[in-house]
């Protein structure tokens, strides 16, 4: 697939043709499917179509192919509100493809979505109450035109294209491979070999285990400590309660229970910040053992400052106790022919170096947004409920929860803008418009994370 990150406004005869739908929604993966799904249900008078940038559904969970990718939310949490999960609480990539696939097929979604379509622009016009949205075909440059009376963006907050990669010295220097999770090759050949795995994060935590037993051994080199919890790999409850339960009353009930546990984690590490921390720290020492130093494990920062790291039955936490991987807490001085030399002046040997070093971050899939020609920018827009943006018309996106599972929110989102698409068309109106009449600007971002790469 080509490089998308850069786009131009298609112009030219190509683009004459117009489509339009009373709803167009942007993106494939989780926000976007569980949109659609609502938006079937709740407002089926309307027309709709999803544009998808890939050749696929998925989205995260088709970008990343990883070893050990896998979800780092409960997947009774992370599932749909509307389709039971019936398989283990955390779950690797393909079976949340397969998941998604199923509530594609059980609600004939598939032919409303146009995949290998790129959103290059959307413009609003007053004048006429739509949008103006110009796409490309990603495997024949095509240029295509639609006009909607709603645009729904569900393209996430990163670049797929590539991951983020600090600009460290002398990288071009090493001899050996660098590789960033987000475009791992598929041919590549880690067995027997040394690698490092510079992270400290949910990529970081994930990769180390998976590829440890292959490896002549494995270093994971981290700026800073991070939070790092062992969760059920199985949930021995409701695999009981499934002989005599129905599936979706297994389903709510796991889910409710989860998200209260979610919803106390979060509310304790705000409040009682130095009990949790405590208890996450004893915990790791008793699973780590005398084996390795605890100073890897000790963040500077508070509980959920950062997102907490969840690794499940403690499989990190098993390979370094087994030696078939080790952890090293110090900052990057420059790359070598044969390694890292850290601050610290130590040199780490590798022949692959990973590069789980987090997203490269992008509103709205990079397309550009303008109101009667006059553009708007995302990123410095006041957001109206985490779903709208400031005096942008009949436009919303889904940005899923950072503290918690993303698609409880999404959910929430999708619920919400079906009741204002039925208001709307009750009330006989053309336009809505988020406005701020309160003065209501803050340099608090709804992300709300202090991870490097935000």
């Amino acid at each position: 697939m080509p490089d998308t990150g850069t786009l131009a406004k298609p112009t030219g005869a190509a683009a004459q043709k117009t489509e339009h739908f009373d709803v167009l929604i942007v993106g494939a993966g989780i926000s976007g499917i569980g949109s659609a799904y609502h938006l079937q249900q709740q407002c089926p008078d309307k027309s709709f179509v999803i544009l998808e940038t890939l050749e696929t559904f998925g989205g995260t969970w088709h970008t990343h192919r990883y070893p050990g990718i896998r979800s780092d939310s409960d997947l009774y949490t992370f599932g749909y509100r509307f389709k039971p999960w019936t398989g283990d609480p955390i779950a690797s990539a393909d079976k949340i493809l397969n998941y998604m696939e199923e509530v594609i097929e059980d609600n004939d979604l598939d032919r409303h979505i146009r995949y290998g379509h790129k959103i290059v622009s959307a413009d609003w016009s007053k004048d006429d109450a739509l949008w103006t949205v110009h796409a490309v075909r990603v495997d024949t440059g095509e240029e295509l035109r639609f006009t909607t009376n709603f645009l729904w963006r569900c393209q996430g907050y990163y670049r797929h294209d590539q991951g983020y990669t600090p600009d460290w010295p002398d990288m071009e220097k090493f001899k050996g491979e660098i590789v960033h999770p987000q475009t791992w090759p598929e041919d590549l050949d880690y067995k027997g070999k040394k690698v490092i795995v510079i992270g400290s994060g949910a990529t970081a935590a994930t990769l180390v285990p998976a590829i440890a037993g292959d490896c002549e051994h494995v270093t994971l080199l981290q700026r800073s400590p991070t939070y790092i919890a062992t969760v059920p790999e199985r949930d021995e409850l409701s695999v009981k309660l499934r002989r005599f339960l129905p599936e979706m009353v297994v389903y709510r009930m796991a889910r409710a229970r989860n998200i209260g546990l979610q919803r106390l984690v979060y509310r304790l590490c705000q409040q009682r910040r130095g009990l949790v921390r405590r208890a996450l720290l004893a915990a790791a020492r008793r699973q780590l053992g005398d084996e390795v130093d605890m100073k890897h494990f000790r963040p500077s920062y508070n509980p959920w400052d950062e997102r907490l790291c969840a690794v499940p039955n403690g499989d990190l936490f098993k390979v370094l106790r087994r030696g078939e991987a080790s952890i090293v807490t110090d900052h990057i001085d420059r790359f070598t022919e044969n390694g890292i030399r850290l601050k610290s002046g130590e040199e780490l040997e590798a022949d692959i170096i990973i590069s789980a070093t987090g997203l490269d971050l992008q509103l709205l899939g990079g397309a550009e947004l303008s109101v009667d020609g006059e553009t708007r920018e995302p990123r410095d827009v006041l957001v109206y409920k985490g779903v709208m943006l400031r005096d942008v018309p009949n436009m919303a996106m889904v940005f899923g929860y950072t503290n918690a599972s993303w698609t409880l929110k999404a959910d929430i989102a999708a619920e919400y803008v079906c009741r204002l698409l039925n208001y709307m068309s009750r009330k006989g109106m053309q336009q809505v418009t988020p406005k701020d009449h309160d003065g209501s600007d803050t340099d608090k971002t709804f992300l709300d994370l202090q991870s490097g790469y935000v």
